[in-house]
């Protein structure tokens, strides 16, 4: 259950199409359920709280167990994210929810996914930019929350510092984003370089992309945290996931924001 399920339903009860009994009925069967199994206790209130369902992280976990999380999450055709997938998980998901939406680059699976949705004139998004062909999978694991999420998303690659005139042909999509998630191994100065031009809020990800310095990524997300572009907030090593929930976080804000000014 959704907001705007919610909604629809306390409308049903003001006007009396709904008893009051029914209705706490539907919402013990929704978002106030306390099932576990005997590894895990899903969170089905978490979309109506923060407008993403419970995401299912794969790593350590067993096929079995995943599928069985996601057959409760995805009840009522919840969109759900599993990611950090190794190949036997995701053949797993694929098998038992042919519909989903599968993406090796990111190693995620949605079930029962929106359809991904560009930008439109005048709606808030999020713009992922990666400063290397290397930095995709990453991209790609933030485009998936991006879907699973319902928010509208354009991606740039490829716009390093090695080549920055690479950028600016790019500015027009990066200055109408709501928020710019920006993934960066090597010296990871890309997050901000655009901090630096783009009035937006700018999430970078380190990336563990780079030769024997680089040490995993550590000297990209060094190099973000020490940041002189006023404003970059930065995630972990390859958390394009955590990066992207916060832009959407923004995106919804934004949109929030854009529908009690119109009321």
């Amino acid at each position: 259950m959704n907001e705007s399920n919610l909604r629809q339903l306390m409308s049903l009860v003001a006007e009396g199409s709904v008893d009051i009994d029914d209705a706490v009925e539907q919402l013990k069967s929704g978002p106030f359920r306390t099932d576990a199994t005997g590894f895990a206790t899903p969170d089905f209130h978490r979309r109506l709280r923060l407008g993403l369902s419970e995401v299912v992280y794969g790593e350590h976990k067993t096929a079995e167990q995943i599928l069985e999380i996601v057959a409760q999450l995805s009840q009522n055709e919840t969109p759900v994210l599993i990611t950090r997938l190794n190949e036997d998980q995701q053949s797993a998901l694929s098998d038992a929810f042919p519909g989903g939406r599968a993406n090796e680059a990111a190693r995620t699976y949605v079930v029962h996914p929106p359809e991904p949705r560009a930008p439109v004139e005048g709606e808030p998004y999020v713009a992922i930019v990666s400063a290397g062909t290397s930095d995709f999978p990453v991209v790609e694991e933030a485009a998936e929350v991006c879907v699973a999420s319902d928010v509208a998303f354009e991606r740039i690659s490829d716009v390093g510092v090695a080549g920055p005139h690479r950028l600016a042909s790019r500015l027009p999509i990066l200055q109408r984003a709501a928020a710019i998630v920006v993934a960066a191994g090597m010296d990871g100065a890309l997050p901000s370089v655009i901090g630096g031009m783009v009035g937006r809020p700018v999430i970078g990800v380190p990336t563990s992309i780079g030769y024997g310095a680089s040490f995993g990524g550590l000297a990209a997300l060094l190099t973000m945290l020490n940041s002189c572009a006023p404003g970059v907030t930065v995630t972990n090593i390859d958390n394009g996931f955590s990066a992207a929930v916060a832009a959407c976080n923004i995106v919804r804000c934004a949109k929030d924001t854009a529908a009690r000014a119109a009321c």
